[in-house]
């Protein structure tokens, strides 16, 4: 198995993620006031969220050290807020994530995704 295999097939899986959140912010709208009404939208993205997090942590530990323009570790960490303390989730601080992390995360793993894939 080559080197990078099991990190870039994680990698596809966030892409395909962050891909769910944007085609769920076009079906419900890309607007907080209606995020924070629908508890329906706000649980389907934050499943995302749960599953890209849960991703991060399995990406094995030199893919981490070597793709580091993200913190991988804080994208872990807001995955364990959701799971363990979801009552406290921040709702505007949720959508900033959907509306500009989510979006930079996608691009940077497409990024990675096509620079290993020239190798």
């Amino acid at each position: 198995m080559p080197k990078y295999d099991k990190g870039v097939a994680i990698l596809e899986k966030i892409v395909r993620y962050c891909g769910e959140i944007d085609a769920l912010t076009n079906r419900f709208g890309k607007s907080y006031t209606t995020f924070k009404e629908d508890f329906a939208y706000q649980y389907a993205c934050a499943m995302c969220i749960v599953q890209i997090g849960e991703l991060a942590s399995h990406l094995p530990e030199d893919f981490r050290a070597t793709y580091n323009k993200v913190s991988w570790t804080q994208i872990r960490g807001m995955r364990n807020i959701f799971v363990h303390d979801y009552e406290k989730t921040d709702l505007l601080r949720m959508w900033n994530t959907i509306e500009t992390d989510v979006p930079k995360l996608k691009a940077y793993c497409e990024s990675v995704l096509e620079s290993i894939s020239k190798n």
